[in-house]
């Protein structure tokens, strides 16, 4: 029989795929001897069986009923029971970290007998209707699904009624009243009445936990951090303990690191008299952390000792919430902190310094998205002008858009292209989808541990909290500074993330710290120091090289400064376009054999001086030169276009340019309905004569003017499209031909293997045969994702790629990262057969996905020798194929 239920004192946090991470670190904390509240989970199981049937699993309940006695009985109290009742929290607790996206309902066993005895026992009435209202508010919402703004416009009401700046102000006949007319607004809303019996309270809360795993903003949370559906939540059923008791109790969230920069030191927010969901909320500012070593010494230090003790156990920075009853402290959670990318990489470097973790584990904790996060640009603030507002810098960043006032509109405008920043008085879960949209949040309450700022944090986005000197009126869609400036909706502001400015207009942008050290070497600051460090221990334990996809010579000398062993792939039509496209028409319209010969004649030097600059810039490295690849009429000018101005210039009774008649005639001629799959890669090289032997002499005389120069240049002639070893065979025969031809004309002997893109199914099927040809394979991963699922990537992004996302059909675009079962399977199996046929094959990859991060996993795993990228992306290529070797290394990474 199932087990559906755990004592905190049964658990851990290696139990943390059935107890959720709430659940395994509370566990972990009570096994540590911390102080937490006594209490048990409902385990991921019970959740998973609860939504197949959508009924509560067998057995669960008396599980749920044996645990709430044992509770009982070690406090010394029952559920519900009029004097002195015993009171419980119901929280949510995935796996996975998941801020606000499911539900919570506290002060649960509260009705209108035990308020009574909570008001006699705690010795304030104000409390006891204070905690009666949250409880009837969350659970109203949460589980009776009355709209959570119900409640806030009935606060809000009695605020304003009684001139209250906030619900402190409120005495205790305020807070019964307000109960009062919570219940008949449930009543009213729904037709029930709010439960009087706790037990049906527990119940249902807990239920109604396991329910918002499907919640809308949970699923939308889940498909951008890549979070498996099928996990579920647990559900945390805790003592409670009351920062609401007055000024020497409170609530509070604090780091045992910065958040926002990876700074040692306790950071973090603090309310006084508070619950622990006042200070996430931001419903009212909080004080920063250091406050409490004024307002309690005694807590403070017991605080940051039992931080001090999480930190070094867990070995990384720990996000903690606590709650301080009467001067005695409380520790309610923790877990592994969200960071930035910036703070990620300086929390490595420094616990690696200390010893905590090792090199390997440090590098396991950053990655390559956070890399290309800190290569962004930051604001030139010397050209920013003053500030509109300032705020608590939550996630760094520079950001610039249109300020919109709600998460419909922020959708609305980023679906039709235009960025925007989503501006809050405070976020909440339900501003989520707003806040994916957004290249920015700003809200005017708030700190650095409130909703807005964790959940930008996790998800990369620039954000500024607590803005405390504007005024956001939502319905007004604006907001207004302290010095009178009003700020409409539409308004282009910049949001600097790092230091927590917000400006008027769109503030010119400089490159950041990163991005200069990679250009030139230059370290400046502990981010960088810390970026290098990891890039130095990438290098050193990569089994995967790492080359680039560059063009020009400046490409290649970039990618060469970024780190690039060698260039994967030279794509060649880029040098024919601009001034070259007449020549290539030229070409083109060719009527005889010498009109064609003169038109390759003058691309040739043209085409060997291009060479001879990437030679150059990669000396001494591969620089694999992939021949003409795409349909030739992609050279011509626009077919409608040209149509359209010669029968202009025959309606009015001229003639047309000639010229322009020639090539209309020649793009009608070599018109295709499918052109991706027409006459292009190695097919062109078969059937125009001399294309192929060009690009090969052009080439050959590079490298022979590069010997010459004293340079030890390494070009590979890469043959691309095929799809049977035959073409393979007569392409080959061409090259090798040509190369010949100018070692003998020269002297200098040129010797550049051959090799050839896998980039159609049939050609990575039949591997093996072809690989008799080859001497290396590089997979041209976007024309073998469009091949094998029958995509068109310039179309299908926009028409449908959305819906297929949203549906779950792939968690994330094949374009982007690798389709691991198709594609994935395919590459596999070419490099299998490959090397059976020839063991000293090489493979690489030179398609987007070689710099994805998730996708550079994959590529380690089956064997390549090298990835190719975008100069760009090569530093977070270098920085994931180390990490890749790690894979089967326990880093001790706790995320």
């Amino acid at each position: 029989m199932s087990r559906y239920v755990y004592d905190f004192r049964d658990g851990g946090r290696e139990l943390a795929a059935l107890l959720g991470g709430k659940g395994a670190n509370l566990a972990e904390m009570t096994r540590l001897g911390l102080p937490v509240p006594p209490g048990f989970t409902v385990t991921t199981d019970a959740c998973r069986a609860f939504l197949a049937n959508d009924e509560e699993p067998a057995g669960m309940s008396a599980e749920v009923s044996r645990h709430l006695s044992a509770l009982e009985a070690a406090t010394g109290r029952r559920l519900g029971q009029r004097d002195d009742p015993l009171l419980v929290s119901v929280r949510s607790g995935a796996r996975f970290s998941m801020p606000g996206m499911m539900e919570t309902v506290l002060d649960i066993g509260l009705n209108d007998d035990s308020v009574l005895g909570l008001a006699k026992v705690s010795g304030s009435e104000r409390f006891a209707w204070d905690s009666y209202r949250r409880l009837v508010q969350m659970y109203g919402s949460t589980v009776m699904g009355v709209e959570p703004a119900r409640f806030d416009e009935v606060m809000a009401r009695l605020k304003e009624a009684r001139g209250a700046p906030d619900d402190l102000r409120l005495d205790a006949g305020d807070l019964a009243r307000l109960v009062e007319t919570y219940k008949q607004l449930i009543r009213d809303e729904t037709g029930r009445d709010f439960p009087q019996s706790p037990a049906q309270q527990l119940q249902q809360a807990v239920l109604a936990v396991f329910r918002s795993w499907n919640a809308g903003r949970a699923r939308l949370y889940r498909l951008r951090e890549h979070i498996p559906d099928d996990l579920g939540t647990a559900v945390t059923v805790q003592r409670m303990v009351f920062g609401n008791l007055g000024p020497d109790s409170g609530s509070g969230v604090a780091f045992t690191r910065d958040p926002a920069t990876g700074r040692p030191g306790l950071y973090g927010d603090y309310l006084s008299n508070a619950q622990g969901e006042d200070v996430v909320s931001g419903v009212r500012d909080a004080v920063p952390l250091a406050e409490l070593e004024r307002l309690d010494p005694a807590s403070y230090r017991r605080l940051r000792d039992h931080a001090r003790t999480l930190e070094r156990h867990y070995r990384d920075l720990c996000d903690i919430e606590f709650t301080i009853e009467r001067g005695t402290l409380w520790m309610l959670q923790t877990r592994v902190g969200k960071r930035t990318a910036g703070a990620a990489f300086a929390i490595a470097a420094e616990l690696v310094e200390e010893g905590l973790i090792t090199a390997d584990e440090g590098l396991a904790r950053v990655g390559g998205d956070g890399l290309a996060r800190l290569m962004f640009p930051r604001f030139d603030t010397s050209a920013a002008g003053t500030p509109l507002t300032h705020g608590v810098p939550a996630s760094p960043g520079a950001a610039v858009g249109a300020a919109v006032f709600d998460s419909a509109e922020a959708v609305r405008r980023a679906a039709a292209g235009e960025r925007v920043v989503l501006v809050r008085e405070e976020t909440t879960p339900d501003d989520l989808p707003g806040m994916v949209a957004a290249q920015a949040v700003l809200t005017g309450r708030g700190g650095k541990t409130s909703h807005a700022a964790v959940v930008a944090r996790g998800m990369g986005k620039v954000c500024v909290c607590g803005a405390q000197d504007i005024t956001v009126d939502t319905g007004a869609r604006r907001f207004t500074t302290r010095a009178g400036t009003v700020v409409e909706e539409g308004t282009v502001v910049s949001v600097d993330g790092s230091s927590g400015d917000v400006y008027a207009g769109a503030v010119p942008l400089a490159a950041s710290a990163t991005m200069r050290y990679l250009e030139t070497g230059e370290q400046t600051g502990s981010e960088v120091a810390s970026v290098a460090r990891a890039l130095e221990h990438a290098d050193a334990v990569r089994q995967l090289e790492v080359r680039a996809n560059a063009d020009t010579p400046e490409d290649a000398a970039r990618a060469r400064r970024f780190g690039a062993r060698g260039i994967g792939l030279c794509r060649t039509e880029h040098m024919f376009l601009g001034e070259r496209r007449r020549l290539v028409e030229d070409m083109i319209l060719a009527s005889s054999d010498a009109a064609r010969e003169r038109a390759l004649a003058a691309l040739l030097p043209l085409q060997r001086q291009d060479f001879a600059g990437i030679l150059e810039a990669m000396d001494a490295l591969p620089v694999t030169i992939r021949l003409l690849d795409p349909p030739l009429h992609e050279f011509l000018p626009d077919r409608t276009g040209l149509a359209v101005r010669v029968a202009a210039a025959e309606a009015a009774g001229g003639r047309a340019d000639a010229r322009e008649a020639e090539l209309l005639a020649a793009v009608n001629r070599m018109h295709e309905e499918n052109p991706m799959l027409g006459l292009r890669g190695v097919r062109l090289g078969l059937v125009v004569p001399g294309l192929v032997a060009m690009q090969v002499r052009a080439l050959a005389e590079a490298v022979v003017e590069r010997v010459r120069a004293g340079g030890s240049p390494r070009a590979e002639i890469m043959v691309p499209l095929v799809g049977a070893v035959e073409e393979l065979r007569l392409a080959r025969e061409e090259v090798r031909r040509v190369l010949d031809e100018v070692g003998a004309e020269t002297g200098v002997p040129v010797e550049c293997p051959v090799g050839t893109m896998i980039e159609l199914p049939r050609a990575a099927l039949t591997a093996g045969r072809i690989a008799a040809e080859a001497e290396f394979f590089s997979f041209g991963t976007n024309d073998l994702t469009q091949t094998t699922w029958g995509f068109s990537r310039d179309d299908v992004d926009a028409a449908f790629f959305p819906a297929y996302l949203d549906k779950g059909v792939f968690a994330a675009s094949p374009f982007e990262t690798l389709d691991r079962e198709g594609v994935g399977r395919l590459v596999r199996i070419a490099v299998e057969e490959g090397r059976a046929a020839r063991p000293e094959l090489q493979t690489g990859v030179c398609g987007e996905h070689g710099g994805d991060p998730e996708s550079i996993r994959f590529f380690h795993s089956v064997g390549l020798d090298y990835v190719s990228c975008s100069p760009f992306r090569v530093p977070v290529a270098r920085l994931e194929a180390g990490r890749a070797a790690l894979d089967d290394v326990d880093t001790g990474d706790t995320r």
